[in-house]
């Protein structure tokens, strides 16, 4: 059965790595319990990072509507190497009956800090853990959402009269070699078998210069379309486009068409704040299944490309928005399965 603890203080404090957490009786929800808090861990900052806003948002919007519940957002900053450490000390504070996050990276981190502290519950979005019963992870299925923005990458190119596509990486981890990058190229060789995609990294999630040094040599190789999953970073490769003038890019997890019109093609989406609330709202009931690993895509509707949107309605040809939907519709179904 899954239960949550009981709380006696709500605060973010300097916390100490080796303090141990207090002890706290079971209950069954936050609908009859007293307090529950809970920390938003941000692998990084809100400030820039849409994703990471949904999940905050998410949180907060659900713990709203249970007075007995509280959520403090705590970012981790972007060095990467110090995430295990701040995770560590917001489990040995003993303040929070969740910790909640979203990074790829942060399970076996979790995993790691659980260790030490196995009293600690851990909800992760955008991960991938199953068996530990204190924890729950959530993964989308980021082989529909490339591959959406690879199909649509290959019909802008082909509409421009041939060249490659692109794809910029923050940085090379397992999801985005094993799941993002396969899933762009399969999408992209279903419109044209032959095309080519040119692959590079960033090497953090902020470097826009960077970023931009990349892009500018894609684009003098060939490439017309650009999807960027660089965080931060991604405007250096629409100021890039922009200086080009006939490059697109296709965004990725959250609506970018705004960014900088009319050089943002596509969004592929993740609704991570609907996520979010969601999840938070089985914990709160005692009803999160810790220990579960579980997948989500674009038919339980926290996967999907934004179509209605004025700006691609307004600067993307209906020729290639009619394909791109006919394939959407395809997905939608089920009749294109994809799994992952």
């Amino acid at each position: 059965m899954n239960v949550l603890r009981k709380m006696t203080a709500f605060s973010i404090v300097v916390l100490l790595a080796g303090c141990t957490p207090k002890a706290r009786p079971a209950i069954e929800s936050a609908a009859e319990s007293a307090p529950v808090s809970i920390a938003v861990f941000i692998p990084g900052a809100v400030s820039g990072s849409p994703i990471y806003a949904m999940l905050a948002d998410g949180v907060k919007r659900a713990v709203d509507e249970y007075p007995a519940a509280s959520a403090q957002v705590v970012e981790g900053g972007y060095n990467q190497a110090e995430w295990e450490a701040k995770l560590t000390s917001l489990a040995a504070s003993g303040n929070y009956d969740l910790i909640v996050s979203s990074n790829p990276s942060l399970p076996a981190l979790a995993e790691a800090v659980h260790s030490k502290f196995p009293s600690q519950l851990f909800m992760l979005l955008d991960g991938e853990l199953s068996g530990n019963p204190s924890i729950y992870t959530l993964r989308y299925n980021q082989r529909e959402q490339s591959y959406m923005a690879g199909y649509l990458a290959a019909l802008l190119v082909e509409e421009a009269g041939g060249g490659r596509i692109g794809l910029i990486a923050g940085q090379e981890y397992p999801v985005m070699l094993n799941t993002i990058l396969p899933g762009y190229r399969e999408g992209a060789a279903a419109v044209n078998s032959g095309i080519d995609v040119d692959f590079r990294v960033v090497g953090n999630w902020y470097d826009a210069a960077k970023c931009a040094e990349l892009a500018a040599g894609m684009i003098r190789a060939g490439a017309r379309a650009l999807l960027c999953v660089a965080g931060g970073a991604n405007e250096g490769a629409v100021q890039a486009a922009a200086e080009a003038g006939d490059v697109r890019i296709i965004w990725f997890d959250t609506n970018g068409y705004a960014v900088r019109p009319p050089y943002i093609a596509g969004s592929c989406v993740l609704f991570q704040d609907k996520a979010a609330y969601n999840k938070i709202k089985l914990f709160l009931n005692g009803q999160l299944p810790f220990g579960k690993a579980e997948v989500a895509g674009v038919r339980d509707g926290y996967v999907d490309f934004i179509e209605d949107d004025p700006i691609y309605i307004t600067e993307v040809s209906e020729n290639v928005r009619e394909k791109q939907h006919e394939m959407l519709a395809r997905l939608r179904s089920g009749e294109l399965n994809l799994q992952n």
